[in-house]
């Protein structure tokens, strides 16, 4: 079957990412139909973007509190339980809030209790995902596509997921968002289920839990080009993470729309990120990511600053494209080199390393630029981010040099292919 697949979709000749490939799909939407769902409820019953920051806050703080424990959890336990009990767990949140809204008892507090509880239960999932895709393929040559593909097959939903959330929030209400979400999480576990799962060849942690995380710490501070990467990838999230959460204001208070304004605006920085993943899932070897990572961080930073103050709808969407666009191909090029050279063994420690950084930093950018907008409003709040987004991307130029002389071997080593001329 891989014969038979173009090199932009060769992992899914393996059965197993196939089974993730399609249950991910629809869970990844109905999370999609949820995130818009939750901002929107927000600004509707508070119109205040600092709880917009907060609720966002809320969501992804569980990672940035449990990210490092889970990504030693993830090295220890069995992986395919763990992802059955934080699925179902996360299942259950969406039951409750589309029960909330249904029968029109929701209050913000439920709003900040719930996301809280899906942010902790994500604190887990996540680096168990990540860690899984050297069991979804059989090939390791395959892994940097799986973890495109999945990359493309997210930002997929991002352009799916919140133009389908504008549309049902105008036809109906939040409930049935959150009803569906709850429904796309039975395909995750239903494909879980049905996985050949090959044997765990992980060798039992003879250390303790607190030895465990210090042997990841060590080696991601140890690898110069891992630490610049956290770096760079938590300092995008941080800057321009944050825009997802106050779109809010623009589609309701400065383009005077309604849920399907802020479904237009998410869907076209989805199609950036759709994009971006379907450019990676078509490059042939992981060389020469570290300098389209600058070139990506540089151009979402400067899209979004250029977006802060434009009052021109369509040229705000183009620009949008941009901005998702940039954040999502910086974010999985990273992701995808530290996936490659990263031991088996600790796998799940820099996965969660790499997720503190992506989303665990996100909640405090969210609460910070929720802060900013409500003082000094959201477009200073939008330009200042870029400004700063721009400026990191200037720091990484300058680790770029070392970032590559130190990955070369390693990729020699591994037997990555060289880039084509």
């Amino acid at each position: 079957m891989k014969r038979r697949l173009p090199r932009t979709f060769r992992a899914l000749a393996h059965r197993n990412y196939r089974l993730f490939f399609t249950g991910q799909g629809l869970s990844v939407i109905g999370t999609w139909l949820q995130q818009v769902a939750m901002g929107w409820l927000t600004y509707r019953l508070t119109n205040s973007a600092w709880l917009l920051g907060v609720v966002a806050f809320c969501a992804n703080v569980g990672i940035l509190l449990f990210g490092n424990v889970a990504g030693v959890v993830a090295d220890r336990i069995d992986r395919r339980r763990g992802l059955l009990i934080t699925q179902s767990l996360m299942l259950a949140q969406a039951v409750v809030l589309a029960v909330l809204v249904a029968f029109g008892w929701i209050q913000t507090w439920h709003l900040i209790v719930l996301a809280l509880w899906l942010g902790t239960c994500s604190a887990f999932d996540t680096p168990l995902r990540q860690s899984m895709y050297v069991q979804f393929i059989a090939d390791r040559g395959d892994l940097g596509n799986a973890i495109a593909l999945n990359s493309m097959l997210v930002n997929t939903a991002r352009v799916i997921g919140p133009a389908l959330a504008g549309l049902l929030l105008g036809l109906t209400n939040e409930a049935i968002c959150f009803a569906l979400n709850a429904l796309s999480f039975l395909a995750v576990i239903i494909a879980i289920a049905k996985m050949d799962w090959p044997a765990d060849i992980r060798t039992v942690a003879a250390s303790g839990w607190w030895a465990s995380w210090i042997e990841g710490v060590r080696y991601a501070q140890g690898l110069k080009p891992v630490r610049a990467l956290l770096v760079l990838v938590a300092a995008l999230a941080w800057t321009i993470s944050p825009y997802s959460s106050l779109m809010p204001v623009y589609a309701k208070d400065i383009y005077g729309g309604g849920p399907h304004t802020l479904g237009y605006l998410l869907s076209a920085a989805g199609v950036g990120a759709l994009g971006s993943t379907l450019h990676l899932a078509h490059r042939a070897t992981v060389r020469g990511l570290g300098r389209v990572i600058m070139y990506a961080v540089a151009t979402s930073g400067a899209a979004l600053a250029a977006f802060a103050y434009m009052r021109i709808f369509p040229v705000a969407l183009l620009l949008m494209v941009l901005v998702g666009g940039g954040t999502i191909l910086a974010a999985a090029s990273a992701n995808t080199i530290l996936q490659t050279i990263v031991d088996d063994r600790l796998r799940g420690r820099v996965a969660a390393f790499y997720t503190l950084a992506f989303l665990g930093v996100a909640p405090l950018g969210n609460l910070a630029a929720g802060a900013i907008a409500a003082a000094m409003g959201t477009p200073f709040t939008f330009a200042l981010n870029g400004v700063l987004a721009m400026l990191a991307a200037l720091w990484y130029r300058g680790k770029l040099p070392m970032v590559r002389s130190v990955l070369r071997p390693l990729y020699e080593a591994l037997g990555v292919p060289p880039r084509r001329r």
